[in-house]
C-alpha cells in the first residue's frame, strides 16, 4: 500500500512523526480514513478511537480528543487536544476520574456543572476502552 507523511502533535510535544499507510479518526461529522494521496481536507476533530497504520503494516490505537486534522501536499497533521496510544493510558487514573465524575454527577449538579461531569465520563470511558487494546 502506498504511504504519506502523517505527523501528530499535541500541547506536550509529537506523537508521531513518519510514514503512514492510512488514519482513521473521529471528526465532529463522523469518521474519517485517510490515505496516501487524500484530497486536501481540514475539520475538527471530536472524541474518539484513532487508528494509525504505518508504513510496515503495524496498527496503533488511541484516544483522541478535540483538536484539528489537516491534509494538504499529499501530507497529513494531526494537532490534537488530548492524544493518547493505548499503551501508555493510566487505568487506574482513568477510572479514578470515572468514578468522581459519576459520583459529581449524582449529588444535584446544576445544569452546566452536570454537562462537565458527563464529559468527563465520556472522556474516561474512551480512554477505557482504547486501553483494552493495549
Amino acid at each position: 500500500m502506498t504511504s504519506f507523511y502523517l505527523q501528530i502533535v499535541t500541547p506536550d510535544g509529537k506523537k508521531f512523526a513518519g510514514m503512514a499507510e492510512k488514519i482513521l479518526l473521529r471528526t465532529i461529522n463522523g469518521d474519517v480514513c485517510i490515505l496516501a494521496r487524500h484530497t486536501d481536507y481540514i475539520s475538527a476533530l471530536g472524541l474518539g478511537e484513532c487508528r494509525v497504520t504505518d508504513d510496515k503494516g503495524n496498527v496503533r490505537s488511541a484516544a483522541c480528543i478535540g483538536g484539528m486534522v489537516i491534509v494538504t501536499e499529499g501530507m497529513a497533521h494531526v494537532v490534537a487536544s488530548a492524544f493518547e496510544w493505548a499503551d501508555e493510558i493510566d487505568v487506574a487514573r482513568a477510572e479514578k476520574s470515572k468514578a468522581a465524575a459519576e459520583k459529581a454527577l449524582a449529588a444535584n449538579p446544576t445544569e452546566e456543572q452536570a454537562k462537565v461531569h458527563e464529559a468527563k465520563i465520556r472522556r474516561c470511558n474512551l480512554r477505557l476502552s482504547v486501553a483494552k487494546k493495549a
